[in-house]
C-alpha cells in the first residue's frame, strides 16, 4: 500500500486524538476559598511582582494559567534559566549615527507583543535556576518595567515562579536586589484542589472588591500601622539576612516596607480576611518582622478602654482570645492609673460580661489584678460573686502545680 493511501486514514486518527485532547483540556472554575489564590490576585492588583516558591511539579505553572484565564489576561511565559542578559537588557542596535543618536537596546519579540498589547501576564518561570548574570538583568524588568529601552505598560503584571535551590537542577540562590523586589509566597498544594481540578473544575481567581468609600481610610490606616511600628523598632527598617539562603526570600528594607503598606491598603479596602494579610506582610519583609506588624496591627483594632469603662453594657468585647485578653489587660491598666470607684465597678462589669460571653480563663489575670486594686472604703460589686469561684479554682491549681514542681525539683 502506497503512503498517498496510508494518509487519510493517518490523519482521520490524528484528527481524533485532537478532538480527544481538546476535551482533556476543557475544565471549568468555581468560587472556592483558597487563601494563596487569594492572596496572589490581591498582589496582582497591587502591581507587585510575585515569587511562588513551591517543589517541582506542585502545580505553580498551572495556578498561572487559570489566573491569566480568569482574569482575562493574555500569558507571555518567559523561562529566565534559558535566556541571555541581553534578552532583558535589550540588544545594542547601531543606527546610523551612534555618536548623535546612541545605540539603542531592541527589546526582544515578547517585550514588544506585550507593549503592542498594553496588558499581560508576564510569567517569568524557573527564576531560581537562571545564573546571577541573568539575575541581574531582570532587576530592571521586575522594578522598573523596562525590558532595554522598552517600558512595559501599567497593564501588564509580573509573577515569577522557582524551586528551591535543594530541588532545582543547577540551582542558585536569588541574589538580595532581586529578591527585595518581591512578594515571597510559598505554594504548596491541597489535594481537595487537585483532586477538584483533575476531575474539570479548578478554584476561580477573581480580583478583590475594593470599596470606593475606604480608598482614603485604607491608605490611612496602612500608613499608620507601618509607621508606627518602624517609629518603635527602628531597627526592622532594614535588616538583610546574613545567611545566603534567606537573603533570597522576603526581608525588611525602605522598598520592601513601601511594598507592604501598598498591601495592607489594598487588603483593608477589599476586607479580606487576616489569614490573606498575614501571607502577604510575611511574604513581603519576612516572618520575624511580619509578625510583629501583624500583631501591632491588631492591637490597633483593640477597642479604646476608657470607651468600654465609659459604657459596660454596650461593649463590644474581640471574639478573639487574644485580642479579648489584651482588651481586658487595657482595662485593667486603664483604672490603675486612674483609680476610681466608678471604674473599678465598671471594670468588673466588663469581666463579668467577658466570663458570659467567651472563654473564662481569659478572666483570671485580669481579676486577680483589679482585685488588688479596691480600695478598702469600696464594696466589692455584688456582679462579681460569679468570678469568684472561677478565680480561687485558678489560684488553687496554681499552687498546686506549684507544689509538684517543688516535689520534682527535690
Amino acid at each position: 500500500m502506497s503512503a498517498h493511501t496510508m494518509t487519510p486514514a493517518t490523519d482521520s486518527q490524528l484528527d481524533i486524538a485532537d478532538d480527544l485532547l481538546t476535551l482533556l483540556g476543557r475544565v471549568t472554575t468555581e468560587p472556592r476559598p483558597d487563601t494563596r489564590l487569594e492572596a496572589l490576585t490581591l498582589a496582582v492588583a497591587a502591581d507587585l511582582p510575585v515569587l511562588l516558591w513551591g517543589e517541582p511539579g506542585i502545580g505553580k505553572t498551572a495556578a498561572l494559567t487559570q489566573l491569566a484565564d480568569s482574569l482575562d489576561l493574555p500569558l507571555t511565559t518567559v523561562i529566565a534559566s534559558v535566556h541571555e542578559p541581553s534578552d532583558f537588557a535589550g540588544l545594542p542596535i547601531i543606527g546610523d549615527d551612534p555618536a548623535v543618536d546612541g545605540v539603542p537596546m531592541a527589546p526582544p519579540d515578547w517585550a514588544v507583543e506585550l507593549a503592542r498589547t498594553g496588558r499581560g501576564l508576564l510569567f517569568l518561570d524557573e527564576l531560581s535556576t537562571a545564573p546571577p548574570a541573568v539575575q541581574a538583568a531582570l532587576l530592571r524588568v521586575v522594578l522598573e518595567r523596562r525590558v532595554g529601552a522598552l517600558q512595559l505598560p501599567p497593564g501588564v503584571r509580573i509573577v515569577a515562579a522557582a524551586n528551591p535551590r535543594s530541588s532545582a537542577a543547577d540551582g542558585w540562590e536569588l541574589s538580595p536586589p532581586l529578591a527585595n523586589r518581591f512578594v515571597h509566597l510559598q505554594w504548596i498544594h491541597d489535594h481537595e484542589v487537585v483532586v477538584r481540578g483533575l476531575g474539570g473544575v479548578w478554584p476561580r481567581a477573581t480580583l478583590p472588591r475594593l470599596d470606593p468609600g475606604k480608598l482614603p481610610e485604607a491608605v490611612a490606616f496602612a500608613r499608620r500601622a507601618v509607621c508606627e511600628l518602624l517609629a518603635a523598632r527602628p531597627k526592622l527598617v532594614h535588616q538583610m539576612p546574613t545567611s545566603e539562603t534567606r537573603r533570597g526570600g522576603a526581608w525588611p528594607s525602605p522598598r520592601s516596607w513601601e511594598m507592604t503598606l501598598r498591601l495592607i491598603a489594598f487588603a483593608t479596602a477589599a476586607g479580606v480576611a487576616r489569614e490573606v494579610l498575614s501571607l502577604l506582610v510575611r511574604g513581603t519583609v519576612g516572618d520575624g518582622a511580619g509578625f510583629e506588624l501583624l500583631t501591632s496591627i491588631d492591637r490597633m483594632d483593640l477597642p479604646d478602654p476608657e470607651v468600654l469603662l465609659a459604657d459596660p453594657a454596650a461593649a463590644e468585647l474581640p471574639t478573639r482570645g487574644d485580642l479579648r485578653q489584651a482588651a481586658l489587660d487595657a482595662v485593667v491598666a486603664a483604672v490603675r492609673r486612674r483609680p476610681e470607684r466608678e471604674r473599678w465597678d465598671a471594670a468588673w462589669s466588663l469581666l463579668v460580661k467577658a466570663v458570659e460571653t467567651g472563654a473564662p480563663d481569659l478572666v483570671v489575670v485580669p481579676a486577680t489584678t483589679l482585685a488588688t486594686l479596691r480600695r478598702d472604703d469600696w464594696d466589692v460589686p455584688a456582679s462579681i460573686e460569679a468570678l469568684a469561684g472561677l478565680v480561687g479554682v485558678s489560684q488553687s491549681a496554681e499552687r498546686a502545680a506549684t507544689r509538684v514542681a517543688e516535689k520534682v525539683g527535690r
